[in-house]
């Protein structure tokens, strides 16, 4: 008998293997990935600017990247003793304004060269809902904890999310017309929000990225991997939650990577990552005696495993 319904989804045309380049963008389930692509080694960058949730603060970061943008003392602001801007995450705020202003700078330039060089792109929208900050009119990714009153609550619509869909995809087709993108949505609810309106903000991304993605384009692929529907469907039970039942626990984020896995991650990777993996895990293996024969013999051999791999592979470092 069959206790569950798996999802079918189709294995990539261009699937990922070591010689990939991926950038990875989006709400907290991208790290959850990235962390993963970073575990085996694979060569990532991901959240350059930090986690973003919705599809307009994507879309501005990357057309920023893409057409050179310098981030100005208009876009910066100071409030509880540090300097911010409402277009990246709070985990880059910076005491000093012009610190800020040169990392934001920096970042920008090295996400143009990635997006350059990526081979995949892999795009995690969290949220359709949106925070507009009054005074400026602009729509924000981060309130950095500034009052509630200086933002109106809107939330996106699914002609506002496929238009913003359309120009991220077009942004990152001008400087790199081969990078492949996968979009996923969070299977992390948003309660705070309220459970219907949680409820209608994945369905509008669902609503926009299904109809963006019937577009047919020419070379380099669209992908959706349904990571939200596999968290809804497959891990349909709590005991796949974390303690706040709102984020996936470790078991489900293992099992949402093996069906990553399997569908968009080339064979020919998958003996290189069990040696990765074996490495991994030697490396966190704490002895009973450190000093003692066998596990000095232990300590070279994965050495050598190492050394092996990093021959192979310029770019990995352990």
């Amino acid at each position: 008998m069959q206790f569950r319904t798996p999802i079918p989804i189709l294995e990539s045309n261009y699937p990922i293997d070591y010689n990939s380049k991926i950038v990875s963008l989006g709400s907290c389930f991208a790290v959850n990935m990235a962390e993963k692509l970073d575990y085996f080694k694979f060569q990532n960058h991901c959240n350059p600017v930090g986690i973003l949730f919705h599809p307009l603060a994507i879309e501005k970061l990357i057309d920023f990247a893409v057409s050179g943008k310098d981030f100005t003392e208009n876009d910066i602001f100071f409030h509880n003793e540090r300097w911010h801007c409402f277009d990246v995450h709070s985990d880059l705020s910076n005491s000093n304004k012009e610190e800020l202003l040169a990392s934001l700078n920096d970042l920008i330039k090295s996400t143009n060269q990635q997006i350059t060089e990526s081979t995949h792109f892999i795009i995690t929208y969290g949220t359709s809902w949106v925070y507009r900050n009054i005074e400026s009119d602009s729509i924000v990714a981060n309130c950095h904890k500034v009052p509630q009153k200086q933002f109106k609550k809107e939330l996106l619509s699914v002609e506002e999310i496929k238009e913003s869909i359309a120009n991220t995809l077009k942004l990152i087709h001008a400087l790199n017309p081969n990078c492949n993108i996968i979009f996923t949505v969070s299977p992390v609810r948003h309660i705070k929000d309220g459970f219907v309106e949680n409820q209608v903000s994945k369905a509008n991304l669902i609503s926009a990225l299904y109809s963006a993605l019937q577009v047919t384009s020419s070379g380099a692929e669209r992908a959706y991997f349904p990571s939200y529907e596999i968290m809804m469907d497959e891990l349909r039970d709590y005991r796949f939650y974390a303690e706040d039942m709102l984020h996936p626990n470790q078991v489900a984020i293992d099992y949402i990577w093996k069906r990553f896995k399997e569908t968009t991650i080339s064979e020919t990777a998958f003996a290189t990552m069990d040696e990765v993996e074996s490495i991994q895990k030697s490396l966190s293996h704490k002895p009973f005696n450190p000093d003692s024969e066998s596990h000095l013999k232990f300590e070279t051999k994965v050495r050598e495993k190492i050394t092996k791999l990093e021959s192979q592979y310029s770019f990995m470092k352990f």
